[in-house]
């Protein structure tokens, strides 16, 4: 490998929502690379105006940073603005940096994962909640919510979006692609032993999901979403040593601002890893709330529209008005051994970009 698909190769571990690895990449020299970025806004209904997919290109972008100053190159990156919004394009020139810093964060990229299972409830140590705050700054702030009753009201609220995506088709026929079962790795979507719940419940949520008349019988005569929101949200939501919301000091509008979001979150969750703190994000919330502040239907199911309000209201509780919309990123965090069970990412054979003019 050149030093380019070095750096290439350590960035692609950089989150997706649901492992979806939305980009490609186009290696035209040792120092220019095409980042071939695509969404799922189509496809994924948590993915409203492509803000999901933006964020996760941010992260892979300020991944290749990290990445690049460790191989004493600075990654210069600039958004083609003839490329369309759902499918932005980005050129990456890597130039030499004699006597640049190392980014230390650079040693966390493959470790960093997702921990759904239960945290310890100690609370954070102040100088590692101080550190973390500094890794977003200044463009962004952290609100913590620490102690026993603020836990559970964001427990609860993670309980109350969980409802929704359990009982709405249009989040059906997502997490029925986005689980893979019988696994405790998977290159592109979320193994079954990394949900976090227990082997019977897992079980469960295998037959249920293959067909969604199943969902309907479990949700309407067997209370079928009380174990996986029990397993999934209100235990870890509980057993943890705090929650976060990540702040913008401006709410994003455009591209250029999701993508600065997703370069804030990933250098907060490197951050933590490097604490030897865990962390789950928690996005669910942001996304059904965002559908009703700007008015948008994003179901059929009329009782999913009037719990996403009730959420929005909770949020507004929590966090305040201003202070709610512009919130981009929710999560709990805390120590504990890190996930046994993980997604892993394509090879970055795999994730060469290919010309769709050139690929009869």
């Amino acid at each position: 490998m050149n030093i380019a698909e070095q750096i290439l190769d350590l960035a692609r571990w950089a989150p997706s929502g649901d492992n979806i690895q939305p980009w490609r990449f186009e290696v035209l020299s040792d120092e220019h690379v095409v980042v071939h970025a695509f969404d799922t806004h189509r496809l994924d209904v948590y993915d409203l105006d492509s803000r999901a997919s933006q964020i996760a290109m941010g992260a892979l972008l300020e991944t290749i940073r990290i990445a690049a100053s460790a191989h004493g190159r600075a990654a210069r990156i600039v958004r083609r603005t003839d490329a369309p919004p759902e499918l932005p394009v980005f050129d990456v020139g890597f130039e030499r940096a004699p006597g640049g810093e190392v980014d230390p964060l650079h040693t966390f990229i493959r470790e960093r994962s997702v921990q759904r299972k239960s945290l310890s409830t100690l609370p954070l140590d102040p100088a590692a909640k101080a550190q973390l705050e500094r890794a977003v700054a200044p463009g962004y702030s952290v609100v913590w919510f620490e102690g026993w009753r603020q836990r559970l009201r964001l427990a609860w609220l993670t309980v109350r979006s969980a409802k929704i995506r359990l009982t709405i088709p249009e989040a059906y026929a997502v997490h029925r692609e986005i689980i893979e079962w019988n696994a405790r790795y998977s290159e592109t979507r979320i193994p079954d032993q990394a949900l976090g719940a227990d082997p019977m419940t897992v079980r469960l949520l295998h037959w249920v999901l293959a067909d969604w008349g199943r969902v309907r019988m479990m949700n309407r005569y067997f209370g079928g979403t009380f174990a996986p929101r029990l397993q999934l949200d209100l235990i870890p939501g509980l057993c943890c040593a705090a929650h976060f919301a990540l702040v913008a000091n401006q709410a994003p509008v455009d591209v250029d601002d999701h993508v600065a979001v997703g370069a804030a979150v990933q250098r907060f969750w490197l951050t933590a890893t490097s604490l030897k703190l865990q962390l789950q994000p928690n996005y669910t919330p942001l996304a059904f709330a965002n559908y009703v502040r700007k008015g948008l239907p994003f179901t059929e199911v009329r009782s999913a529209t009037r719990r996403a309000e009730a959420v929005v209201q909770m949020l507004s509780r929590l966090l305040g008005s201003a202070t709610a919309e512009a919130t981009v990123f929710l999560g709990r965090i805390g120590s504990g051994p890190a996930a046994t069970a993980r997604s892993l990412r394509l090879p970055l054979e795999r994730l060469r970009w290919i010309d769709p003019a050139r690929s009869d």
